[in-house]
């Protein structure tokens, strides 16, 4: 049964395209009868069934779809073939594009932008001006913040959190409860994990492990087959790389 119908006198017009203001006509998860939604450009952007919802100015264009118990509330925009699925709320100014999916509990807000294939998941959050591109995965409850840029293959799990102006690309890992904030990089095939840090202008990539208690920061750079554990501690201009041991 329809929970919604298409306001056909009350619409905008984004890059050419009509979109429709959405109105209730059956009651669910705290949407009354008549109450006003956001904006669609047809029927196949927002589900019947669950409890989906776009709300505020949020709107949901081109074939993308909102469905489960999702929300998309206040300015935000989902386009492209992009999917907001489960319990997963898009919000604030954020945009979900292209083929890119969100689901179960996770949140996209702020002016937060989500696209590419990637997958967002779990209790993950993104959020700030935090960008993930490409094929990057991020799950659990990670946190992606402030101007982090996550690309390429990348992925974040565990309670990991990527904050500041810091990159992950590649094939990289960053999971645990590990945190990459200033203006650190991880990429190549390096794997950060368990309650590492990485800060400054680190750079760790290559086939680098670092992991344990092990901080990384400053100018360092940490690549090739290295590894940095325990309760390593390695800062300032060094350099770390091929077989070495910390």
């Amino acid at each position: 049964m329809k929970k919604y119908e298409l306001v056909e006198n009350d619409f905008i017009v984004f890059e050419d395209v009509k979109l429709y203001r959405v109105k209730a006509i059956r009651a669910f998860s705290g949407v009354n009868v008549d109450d006003l939604g956001g904006y669609i450009e047809k029927e196949d952007n927002l589900s019947h069934d669950d409890d989906a919802w776009v709300s505020g100015n949020a709107m949901v264009i081109d074939d993308a779809m909102v469905s489960g118990n999702a929300m998309v509330i206040d300015a935000a925009m989902v386009s492209g073939d992009a999917w907001v699925s489960g319990e997963a709320r898009v919000k604030g100014n954020a945009m979900v594009s292209d083929d890119a999916m969100v689901s179960d509990k996770a949140m996209i807000s702020g002016d937060a932008r989500v696209y590419g294939n990637t997958r967002v998941y779990g209790n993950a959050m993104i959020s700030d001006n935090a960008l993930v591109n490409d094929n990057a995965r991020v799950k659990g409850n990670a946190m992606i913040i402030d101007d982090a840029w996550i690309d390429g293959n990348a992925w974040i799990d565990g309670n990991a959190r990527v904050n500041g102006n810091a990159m992950i690309s590649g094939n990289a890992r960053v999971c645990g409860n590990a945190m990459i904030s200033g203006d650190a990089k991880v990429y190549g095939n390096a794997w950060v994990y368990g309650d590492s840090m990485i800060s400054g202008k680190a750079l760790v990539y290559g086939n680098a492990l670092v992991y344990g208690n092990a901080i990384v920061y400053g100018d360092t750079w940490v690549y090739g087959k290295a590894l940095d554990y325990g309760n390593a501690l390695v800062y300032g201009n060094a350099l770390v790389y091929g077989d070495t041991w910390v």
